[in-house]
């Protein structure tokens, strides 16, 4: 899996503050933008996130360009509605070389088992092949290519859907891929504006599980840090 950011709403704190505080001020967002101090940034964005009222934060936005996934993982992904998507697509795409299997680590781990699962995704693409060679339409072919072909897409999620999606997936009872990617996107995230993300995934990082009865009672697992696997 490839997770890179590839751009964000330039000075993400400050756009949501002064966006905030216009709400109460005589002048106008330009001004605002350039007159507020680092420390007024710092208070109107600590009141924002400690009060829940989150408007503010659907003005600034992220853009991720996300290689090396399962159709699987971005068929949970765009169930996020509140995001744009451009996702490579098996309609045009025409897969000239190996295909890329993306192998579950509970199968991957079990040698007899990753040899069925990677024959049977390997016989489902030779016949996707043949279908394409007797002159089937890719659009219908495709119809044989298992959840588990690699994929690419890019997703562009405000701050606000983006923390909704970390509470989410960030969970230790999420699906595994979905949560690596998670925990990928949040490092990446964290550093642009901590004083947004610092407590940003699972419910847990910030006080008591939010999943009920069907809590995992593990203790929070902070993101990765960048660079790391």
């Amino acid at each position: 899996m490839d997770v890179r950011l590839l751009s964000h709403t330039p000075d993400p704190e400050r756009f949501v503050a002064v966006a905030a505080r216009l709400c109460y001020a005589p002048v106008g967002a330009a001004e605002l933008m350039g007159h507020m101090g680092d420390e007024a940034v710092r208070k109107v964005l600590a009141t924002i996130m400690e009060s829940g009222h989150f408007s503010a934060l659907e003005h600034a936005s992220y853009t991720f360009a996300i290689d090396g996934v399962s159709r699987a993982l971005t068929h949970q992904l765009v169930r996020h509605r509140l995001a744009s998507y451009n996702q490579q697509s098996q309609r045009y795409v025409s897969y000239a070389e190996e295909p890329v299997f993306i192998v579950p680590p509970d199968i991957g781990s079990d040698a007899e088992q990753r040899e069925a699962f990677l024959g049977a995704c390997g016989e489902a693409f030779a016949a996707y092949r043949r279908m394409l060679g007797a002159g089937v339409a890719p659009e219908d072919a495709r119809y044989l290519l298992p959840n588990a072909m690699e994929t690419k897409i890019v997703v562009t999620m405000n701050i606000r859907e983006l923390l909704h999606f970390f509470e989410l997936r960030c969970c230790k009872r999420a699906q595994w891929e979905i949560r690596d990617l998670a925990l990928r996107m949040l490092a990446l995230a964290e550093p642009t504006a901590p004083g947004i993300f610092m407590d940003a995934g699972a419910a847990c990082r910030r006080g008591s599980c939010a999943e009920g009865k069907m809590t995992c009672s593990d203790p929070y697992e902070r993101a990765p840090k960048r660079g790391e696997q």
